[in-house]
């Protein structure tokens, strides 16, 4: 199983977000990943950087190390299709992948009735739930035939089927293990991988959460900021 953490890119600059890159790179985990929001949900009042920017400086910070082009995995839990143009998404993941080939997790999402204040705010149309279904759908084969890892974002509820529409990997959030088995068992069966949000101090510990999701057939689990993550790595290499 690898692992990813969500950096923590709510913030009037970027220094946290590396701060968190460098430890969790340093102690062997394996993704880096960003959030794609206008402010934190619920709070307008708060600042968010743009995902795009930050993946694009953390390609270049780091000696190779995980992912087949050298370097942490780069990604986006998830970009939301409709506050961009699809071409222009598209073509911001495919010079990602220029500046860390090999490298680069194509996350998407819709968004959800959670999201649409960020849209109105600025005037970006907020489509129905299933045109931006479909657009997510056709935006992930499009990048699934320019060679990338595409990760359907499908919630607690998981959408399978879009997932396999698209040829992606479906990604859910916060879900039991249980939700993450029977995704995997289909039909119809897809690869899962899973996210959430940083482990409350209540929580089992991560070794516990890791080997729960491992067996259930999970090929990440990726936690939102703060996280320990020399204990998460170690937890990783301890299940192969």
């Amino acid at each position: 199983m690898r692992t990813g953490v969500v950096l923590p890119i709510f913030q009037q600059t970027p220094a946290p977000a590396f701060a968190a890159a460098t430890a969790a790179v340093d102690a062997g985990v394996d993704g880096l990943f960003c959030y794609d929001h206008i402010w934190p949900i619920g709070q307008p009042e708060r600042p968010a950087l743009a995902p795009f920017p930050i993946l694009g400086a953390l390609a270049t910070m780091f000696d190779p190390a995980p992912g087949p082009g050298g370097g942490p995995y780069l990604g986006t839990l998830v970009a939301r299709v409709g506050l961009v143009p699809d071409a222009v998404l598209a073509a911001q993941f495919v010079a990602l992948e220029h500046l860390a080939p090999g490298r680069v997790i194509a996350g998407l999402g819709t968004g959800d009735a959670l999201s649409e204040e960020e849209n109105r705010a600025y005037g970006i149309p907020f489509a129905p739930a299933a045109e931006r279904r479909a657009d997510m759908v056709g935006l992930g084969r499009t990048l699934v035939e320019a060679g990338l890892p595409v990760w359907v974002a499908g919630g607690a509820a998981a959408r399978t089927e879009e997932a396999r529409a698209a040829g992606a990997a479906l990604n859910v959030w916060d879900a039991d293990p249980a939700l993450v088995a029977a995704r995997v068992a289909g039909p119809p069966g897809v690869e899962v991988t899973w996210a959430g949000p940083p482990p409350p101090a209540a929580s089992p510990p991560l070794a516990e959460r890791l080997a729960a999701l491992d067996e259930a057939g999970a090929t990440w689990a990726i936690f939102g900021w703060p996280v320990d993550v020399d204990e998460l790595a170690a937890a990783a290499r301890r299940l192969g």
